[in-house]
């Protein structure tokens, strides 16, 4: 298997250790116990209970693995990271549109990206396009609705 890195700020970091914690503390005895009710109150044939229980255990296993995968394949990006010229994974860059309209983006990894917060994915159209622009260049984003282009004006 390809190992696919995760960027990841310390914070997001440990909201996904906290995340992980808490299904494996909290989450997997709980649905354990669940599952052991279930069966002993009406074995496991046609218990819509234990069905129930049992696919809930297949989905919080599933995310265990999905955390740990994430947590196996971090890549911090440094909180204390000098500010540069080059739009990279961390950076706060400020674009321009056409029509004038600015927005600034955080380029964080796709498990911290939040569009409607400014935080975008490095992995996304617009991330991918402006990683490795400096002020004043300019990135050509494919969207679903027809191609833009967006010149960089700040980078922090």
């Amino acid at each position: 298997m390809v190992r696919r890195e995760t960027f990841l700020t310390s914070e997001g970091l440990a909201k996904v250790e906290t995340e992980l914690d808490f299904l494996r503390r909290a989450r997997r005895p709980e649905v354990a116990q669940r599952i052991q009710g279930a069966k002993e109150l009406g074995g496991t044939v046609d218990n819509a209970d234990y069905e129930d229980a049992k696919n809930e255990q297949a989905f919080i296993e599933g995310r265990i693995l999905e955390l740990e995968e994430l947590i196996k394949n971090a890549v911090l990006i440094p909180g204390d990271r000098k500010p540069s010229e080059v739009v990279e994974i961390g950076s706060q860059v400020a674009v321009t549109n056409p029509q004038g309209r600015t927005q600034t983006f955080t380029i964080v990894g796709r498990t911290e990206a939040d569009p409607a917060q400014g935080r975008i994915s490095n992995e996304s159209p617009v991330g991918r396009a402006l990683l490795g622009l400096r002020v004043g260049e300019q990135a050509e984003v494919a969207t679903p609705s027809g191609k833009i282009k967006l010149t960089v004006v700040k980078v922090d």
